[in-house]
């Protein structure tokens, strides 16, 4: 069956749990899990497994490093079988626990570096197995199944959720972020979400309702949620349930710093609860479009390194989950197992009542442009940004997009003005426009200084400025591409302006490779702009090739010269998710 196939004691028809293919929902994943306690089932009977005997001096050590959500349980299963002597190929297995922080391992994984230590991860969400996909040099992971779940919903306390209607009332995600939106009467905090997968896909649901039901204000609206959500930010979920108000305490009740609302998994009321005591437990609003889900996906870490023996023993642990006592230790810290309706004992425990939507199929999990657009959003909110826009202005924009009716440039004028909805009024935004011999000798000229969106210029304001010059850029009839004397004195400004506290970048749109005959060569650009570039000043280079003309080789070596990345888009409609994706990528890295 290959080299990673199950332990023999499964016998030969045994099917391998592992997905052949990445972003399997919990169900299928389940479903593979279940298949293998079957075939695990029929070797117990066939007398084809011990667990028992002197099978410890040999034992093979897994290492597995777990989201801290899940690691007691995992910890609690890894000693029982080792009590037991579970076996694997007639080897004890011996699984070590150690808890950290998904978005720590993510981060260390996606650059590829060194020896992870450890031989499984399991994270809280398969979402960090795409930022681990993010780094061009990533350790290799390899998704073996998902062993629990847990919807993400709001917790309140109990005066809170007694004045929204808890439980008879339900809302959806955009209600309930909007009833702690108004002014201070319901105080709402969150995980971080560029560190907490709760956080990420409660903002991606909240971002995605909101452009739904907002039609063109949608962008809008959903950078606003943002904004509200940012303001009462934890960096993590354990820091976050350290803010929650003692109800039953009319001064931590009235303490502007306390929240009396969180956005939290299931499993994580389910802890609280347990220790809180009836006065202090939180009550469970399970909103009615959908709640999204953790999926705690079991992960093999650089599989081509690990002997046959440490691969089978692994996923050996990864089965125990699959039968009858592995779920009754996973139910007992609260996740959820299978796809059955959920345990109305778990249920109750974490808050939740009827007819509170608990057990409704969780909702579609966002695609991963939705969760890049989410993360770019989020950067440049939280942060705040200061952003230079270069728009390339030759002649071939003013040719037609295949399959649109519209050309180059009347397709990217549309997507800037989208991207420019999902800026808030304190981001600070210019543009330039460039072509050869634009303004006398040079090839660019300043059209829009960079400054706050909400500044008042006369009658207007900075962002009513941007969005009319956005509108009016129209291709230049003779000019040609001045790429590189552009893009090095656009970056020269974005440098000495940095803005310290924000988010800085520079966004340089070209449909075509540099053809300014007397600029500087690429070689002397891409020097000077690693001269310029300073990582306690970062001001990453966004550099994005427009149609089949453009050169993605070019931007690429430009942009990364600046600790930022080079993009080629075939429809300039898809420049608002590039620059979003971007500011993502460069956003984690900070």
């Amino acid at each position: 069956m290959g080299r990673h196939s199950l332990p023999d004691e499964y016998g030969t028809d045994a099917p391998d749990p592992r997905p052949r293919t990445r972003g399997r929902t919990v169900a299928v994943a389940t479903a593979l899990v279940l298949t293998v306690a079957a075939g695990t089932a029929v070797a117990v009977r066939s007398d084809l497994l011990t667990f028992g005997g002197s099978c410890s001096d040999d034992a093979v050590r897994v290492d597995v490093v777990a989201a801290p959500a899940i690691a007691p349980a995992l910890r609690t299963a890894a000693d029982d079988a080792r009590e037991k002597e579970v076996s694997s190929d007639g080897s004890c297995i011996d699984v070590r626990i150690t808890a950290r922080d998904s978005y720590k391992v993510a981060d260390q994984l996606r650059t590829g570096t060194g020896d992870p230590g450890y031989d499984v991860w399991v994270p809280d969400s398969a979402l960090w197995l795409q930022r681990v996909a993010l780094g061009g040099r990533q350790t290799k992971v390899s998704p073996a199944g998902n062993i629990a779940s847990s919807p993400v919903g709001m917790a309140m306390v109990p005066s809170a959720a007694e004045g929204l209607g808890w439980p008879k009332k339900t809302y959806n995600w955009p209600e309930l972020a909007g009833a702690a939106m108004k002014g201070d009467k319901l105080r709402l905090g969150a995980a971080d979400p560029a560190r907490s997968a709760t956080g990420l896909l409660a903002l991606a649901k909240l971002s995605t309702s909101a452009k739904k039901s907002g039609g063109k204000d949608g962008d809008t609206q959903a950078a606003g949620m943002a904004k509200a959500l940012s303001a009462r930010t934890s960096d993590s979920d354990g820091q976050l349930l350290d803010t929650l108000a003692r109800d039953s305490s009319g001064t931590e009740q009235g303490n502007p710093r306390r929240n009396q609302a969180l956005i939290l998994s299931e499993q994580a009321a389910f802890e609280h609860n347990a220790s809180a005591g009836e006065e202090n437990s939180l009550d469970m609003f399970y909103p009615k479009d959908g709640s999204p889900r953790l999926d705690y996906p079991y992960t093999l870490v650089q599989e081509d390194d690990l002997s046959t023996d440490q691969s089978r023993a692994a996923l050996r642990f990864m089965t125990l989950f699959s039968d009858e006592q592995g779920r009754a230790i996973l139910e007992k810290h609260g996740f959820r197992t299978g796809t059955d309706d959920p345990s109305a004992k778990l249920v109750t425990a974490a808050g939740g009542r009827t007819p509170q939507p608990y057990s409704d199929d969780p909702s579609e999990p966002p695609s991963e442009k939705e969760l890049q657009e989410t993360l770019g959003m989020w950067t440049i909110t939280v942060q705040s940004a200061r952003i230079s826009t270069v728009v390339d202005v030759s002649d071939s924009m003013g040719e037609f997009v295949p399959g649109r009716g519209q050309t180059r440039m009347e397709v990217t004028k549309s997507s800037l003005l989208q991207a420019l909805a999902g800026f808030t009024d304190e981001d600070e935004i210019g543009l330039w426009e460039f072509a050869t011999l634009l303004d006398g000798k040079r090839d660019y000229r300043k059209l829009v200084p960079t400054q706050r969106l909400g500044d008042r210029l006369g009658e207007g304001t900075q962002r009513d400025k941007v969005s009319e010059a956005f509108s009016d850029l129209a291709p230049i009839p003779g000019g040609a591409t001045g790429l590189y004397d552009t893009t090095l004195a656009a970056y020269k400004e974005a440098a000495s302006t940095y803005a310290k506290g924000k988010f800085n970048a520079l966004v340089v749109l070209t449909d075509g490779a540099n053809q300014d005959p007397g600029s500087l060569s690429r070689s002397n650009l891409v020097s000077q702009l690693e001269n310029l570039s300073d990582p306690k000043r970062p001001v990453p280079l966004i550099a994005i090739a427009v149609g089949p003309n453009a050169d993605k080789e070019e931007v690429v070596q430009i942009a990364e010269a600046t600790g930022g990345s080079g993009h080629q888009v075939d429809d300039p409609a898809q420049i608002h998710a590039v620059i979003l994706k971007a500011i993502m990528e460069a956003g984690s890295h900070g």
